[in-house]
């Protein structure tokens, strides 16, 4: 039995198209996830001035943002934050969060308006190197 042309052309649009709907769901699962770990993300009310002096690494991942930043902290002050790794979407004008919390000396300082996603990783990751999570 030989397929006419037409009939070739109808069941590639249709596989076609079940492609495409298949990676959609995928990506919509994914932008999800992603959502959903940038808002649980929480912070502990680290004592800075308990942090012995010392350069730290973390860093913080949720899948479509991700921080890797070095802490530098003396006589339990943060004096410096290198980002040393961002992967932002549109959010690269989070990284003046870094001097709030050095001015504030407190990690959980207010996001970066239009960058909060990128923010809240960007403490995080300060928070983990100061804590030991995910320390190089």
């Amino acid at each position: 039995m030989k397929l006419s042309r037409k009939r070739i052309l109808s069941f590639t649009a249709i596989f076609l198209f079940l492609i495409v709907l298949i990676f959609t769901a995928v990506y919509l699962k994914n932008v999800a996830d992603y959502k959903r770990s940038v808002k649980e993300t929480t912070f502990s009310n680290l004592d800075i001035s308990n942090v012995p002096d010392g350069v730290y690494a973390g860093e913080y991942d949720v899948d479509f943002v991700y921080a890797k930043v070095e802490v530098t902290v003396q006589n339990g002050v943060i004096t410096n934050i290198d980002i040393l790794e961002h992967k932002n979407g549109r959010g690269s004008r989070a990284e003046v969060v870094v001097d709030r919390i050095i001015e504030e000396q407190k990690i959980d300082v207010d996001a970066v308006s239009g960058a909060t996603n990128s923010s809240t990783v960007i403490k995080k990751a300060v928070e983990n190197a100061l804590t030991g999570e995910n320390r190089e």
